[in-house]
């Protein structure tokens, strides 16, 4: 399984390439879903452009869409998803996969069966944005900003506002089996969201996975699970084990939240909460110099992912914080280095990851 955190650019050769070859190479036979897309034929289309480009023999879009009532159940639509050997789901609004392919009871439709059933066969599953989103588990998210997010905290439910931290508790196709999941996650500063949900939601790991980048899953579900950072950015493992969940000045705060960002080539082991490193990176010994002085729109793209990796090749500051554009109330954002925190990085390049840095929230 392929969790793409979206903006998938089409010369990724290492995500694309993967995934096909996978999907049996040669003679892969990949369907292409979009009914996340408010345009899903051209959607599909793009896709089976790249996925033929790099080496499959046939890529075909499996036309389910909430435009056309009963598609998810249609007989046909079924016996052409089982005859594929692997799967990519574009990006969107994953609720339209809620709407198209779920019954309201909860079952599968029948085509999600059918793909169902040629996952459990061996078949891979690759999703981009609202395509990966619908991977998800229980509590999947169906939209909403980091900075109301953590001040009204979450609401199940779909909503048409970006104010409000929506989450659907039966979740999407639950093909992951081991924590929450979020896309384009520093790009649009979505870590405050996510870390407000989970603990809402009583999850204790998060995964938020950059854009033009691939956190791939092996085993998922299975004590065998494992899984490998491929692409441009990173995957966040947001950690909640000891998170403690208070107040501060009347509004929510967390505090213990453990952060490892982690990057191409990186491993991790969510049975054991271990991280592997890439051979081409190494542990960083920090510069000599403090950390870059504090961003005042720490939800802000890329934001709190540059601060924590200049925190990282900082020597001479043990922490940073970072505080909200917004202001009733301003939210501060805390990042500490403690004996568990690790920088790694290439040789001459900085720190460029990191493991267990230490993060909370709180009004101030």
């Amino acid at each position: 399984m392929l969790l793409i955190g979206g903006a998938l650019a089409d010369d990724n050769s290492a995500v694309y390439g993967e995934f096909v070859r996978r999907a049996g190479g040669a003679g892969a036979r990949i369907g292409v879903l979009s009914a996340s897309s408010a345009v899903p034929h051209s959607s599909a289309n793009a896709v089976v452009k790249v996925l033929e480009r790099y080496g499959a023999d046939e890529a075909t879009w499996i036309p389910v869409t909430t435009k056309k009532d009963g598609s998810g159940d249609d007989p046909s639509y079924a016996a052409l998803a089982a005859s594929m050997t692997g799967f990519f789901f574009t990006g969107g609004d994953q609720f339209r996969y809620v709407q198209s392919m779920i019954h309201s009871d909860g079952s599968d439709g029948a085509v999600l069966h059918a793909i169902r059933e040629r996952f459990l066969a061996g078949a891979p599953v690759a999703g981009t944005s609202a395509g990966m989103q619908i991977l998800a588990g229980t509590d999947m998210i169906t939209g909403g900003l980091s900075y109301h997010g953590v001040r009204d905290g979450s609401r199940a439910g779909y909503y048409d506002d970006d104010q409000i931290l929506g989450y659907w508790p039966a979740g999407g196709f639950g093909l992951v089996g081991s924590g929450l999941v979020d896309t384009h996650f520093d790009a649009r500063g979505r870590t405050g969201r996510s870390i407000r949900l989970a603990a809402d939601t009583g999850h204790d790991r998060v995964y938020g996975v950059g854009e033009d980048t691939a956190l791939i899953v092996t085993g998922a579900g299975t004590a065998d699970e494992s899984a490998r950072i491929v692409g441009t950015n990173g995957v966040s493992i947001l950690d909640l084990r000891a998170a403690q969940v208070g107040q501060t000045g009347g509004y929510w705060s967390i505090s213990r939240v453990r952060w490892s960002y982690l990057t191409d080539g990186d491993t991790y082991d969510p049975d054991r909460w271990q991280v592997g490193k890439s051979v081409a990176s190494t542990p960083v010994v920090p510069a000599a110099r403090a950390a870059a002085t504090p961003t005042a729109d720490v939800f802000g793209s890329y934001a709190l992912r540059d601060a924590a990796l200049d925190l990282a090749g900082a020597g001479v500051s043990t922490s940073t914080t970072g505080t909200t554009a917004q202001t009733a109330p301003r939210f501060v954002v805390g990042l500490t280095k403690d004996a568990a925190f690790t920088a790694y990085g290439v040789a001459g390049a900085g720190a460029t990851s990191f493991t267990d840095l230490a993060l909370s929230i709180q009004a101030g």
